[in-house]
């Protein structure tokens, strides 16, 4: 392979591996193939039981790749195979086998709680782009992708919700979506329906929070009930529901948000969802933010549901 050639090749890998994980399509002569066995592997017995079990994994999850992106084809999985072809591997497995056919959320709220995930993390514009797409091809309306990366102003601040509002525009432009955005229209006094909101989205006990504000920060605590609460959770067009869930995603993700998780789970009971809907949250944020953040997400979800006495069965 002369110089050239060389070089193309490693940068459509590179493009390709940019977009994992799960910015993921697989070369269509992969779709119907199971991953090969490992070297070295006995074939018989036990381990040929497992290998079926394994191959079953892998199987469960191209199908669910399939529902949630239709053929989008990277060919990630392809483009791992001369470095990390277990990778590709896993991706399949864990993140599509394991975790999305999992009971308790469906596949629209599973992709909003992605994108709280990525959107917090920042600098994840390939895999946003692949999840803005899923999202809408398992029904997310455009209206509540957009909703979704405005509702994290408060929590992430404004340039990651530009980059990925710049995300969504070249998927929408990329797949043809027409989308009229939605203005808010509310001549109400926005502390006044701030209030309101609060109240209903946390209870009594988030006027406490911006009670506790008023000897160092007051207007920290007016800012919370006006622009949180009045402007951006007032905003219709994304239910209460899907917006703790998105919320819940992006705080795990982020790390470090244990009170703020605290309060936010709570939330997320008081808008209607279960406890066991709240842990489902939790584990499919594993492969987009690790293992440890979730861990400890679980902990204060522990410690709310213990403090609700509410039961996870």
């Amino acid at each position: 392979m002369n110089a050239s050639r060389k070089t193309a090749e490693f940068s459509r890998r590179t493009t390709l591996t940019g977009g994992a994980l799960v910015g993921i399509g697989l070369a269509e002569g992969l779709l119907g193939a199971a991953p090969a066995a490992a070297a070295g592997a006995p074939a018989a017995g036990a381990a040929a039981a497992g290998a079926a079990g394994e191959t079953s994994r892998y199987a469960r999850g191209l199908a669910m790749l399939r529902e949630t992106s239709g053929e989008r084809g990277a060919a990630v999985v392809e483009s791992l195979k001369d470095i990390a072809p277990d990778l590709g591997r896993f991706v399949v497995e864990f993140a599509y086998g394991d975790i999305y056919p999992r009971a308790g959320l469906d596949l629209r709220e599973r992709e909003l709680v992605t994108l709280g995930s990525l959107t917090a993390q920042g600098d994840t514009a390939p895999q946003l782009n692949f999840h803005i797409d899923a999202a809408l091809h398992v029904g997310v309306k455009p209206a509540e992708v957009i909703e979704a990366l405005i509702h994290l102003v408060p929590f992430m601040g404004f340039p990651r919700a530009l980059n990925a509002i710049g995300v969504a525009r070249t998927v929408f432009a990329d797949h043809g979506v027409a989308f009229r955005p939605p203005v808010m229209n509310d001549a109400r006094d926005r502390y006044k329906r701030g209030v309101d909101k609060l109240v209903e989205i946390d209870g009594r006990h988030g006027l406490e929070v911006v009670e506790s504000l008023k000897d160092i920060a007051p207007d920290l605590g007016r800012f919370i009930v006006e622009f949180t609460f009045g402007d951006v959770y007032h905003r219709p067009w994304l239910s209460p529901r899907r917006r703790q869930l998105v919320t819940v995603g992006a705080l795990t993700s982020f790390g470090d948000t244990a009170p703020q998780l605290r309060v936010h789970i709570g939330a997320a009971l008081n808008v209607g969802l279960s406890p066991a809907q709240v842990v489902e949250a939790l584990i499919h944020v594993v492969p987009y933010a690790g293992f440890p953040r979730v861990l400890n997400a679980l902990t204060v979800a522990r410690e709310v549901f213990e403090k609700r006495k509410a039961s996870v069965s």
